[in-house]
């Protein structure tokens, strides 16, 4: 069964189901019977796809963090140059995580739970990170950087932005013009870009911010 159509909606099910339980009763609150009921479906289901909560609290961060990197990734594609894949990368981070909060709840979480798929979030995001600003630099839009180093430091700035204006700001699910194109001028400085027009002055208007699609 899990391997038919039918079987990988019902496990898409869970994933669903165990994101929101996660986030809303934290992992040790969380139980297979929430995620069961929230999902609609009886314990016995559960087991045909997960042997345990530990089981579908890994997956669901592989699953995040999946979803997290092609939303990225889809983002920085419609950038015209390097310099505005960057900001738009960054626009889309601060898109998915408005939208899945659950995000940042459990993958902190996962620092004590699950220490290895802790690691494997963030190296994950790194290694396609460093890939994309090795082409950049191979195609003479960088000045010389460590590629490694400078992922790490561009992946800690978007990680605490969003958390404090994404989560912890009175309108959940936006960040401020002023405040994205400051991230845009930070991002400019750091991988020696030249300047141009600031964020908020480009071409493709936003209204209010980066927000939520509602």
């Amino acid at each position: 069964m899990p391997q038919t159509e039918r079987g990988m909606r019902t496990r898409a099910s869970l994933l669903v189901a165990a994101e929101a339980v996660f986030l809303e009763h934290g992992y040790h609150e969380a139980s297979v019977v929430k995620i069961t009921e929230h999902a609609g479906v009886s314990q016995g289901t559960f087991y045909l796809y997960f042997t345990s909560k530990k089981q579908v609290f890994d997956e669901l961060v592989v699953d995040l963090n999946r979803r997290v990197r092609q939303a990225m990734s889809e983002g920085a594609a419609t950038g015209r140059d390097r310099r505005e894949a960057e900001h738009r990368g960054f626009e889309a981070f601060f898109r998915f995580t408005a939208e899945h909060p659950a995000l940042y709840r459990i993958i902190r979480q996962a620092e004590f739970v699950s220490p290895e798929m802790h690691k494997l979030h963030y190296t994950r995001i790194v290694e396609g990170y460093v890939a994309a600003l090795q082409r950049a630099a191979a195609e003479g839009e960088l000045v010389e950087l460590d590629p490694v180093v400078t992922s790490w430091a561009l992946m800690g700035i978007g990680e605490i932005v969003g958390m404090r204006w994404v989560l912890w700001d009175e309108k959940p699910g936006e960040v401020p013009d002023t405040v994205m194109a400051e991230v845009a001028r930070l991002i400019d400085r750091i991988l020696g870009m030249p300047g141009g027009q600031a964020a908020n002055d480009r071409p493709r208007k936003r209204a209010g911010g980066v927000k939520v699609a509602r």
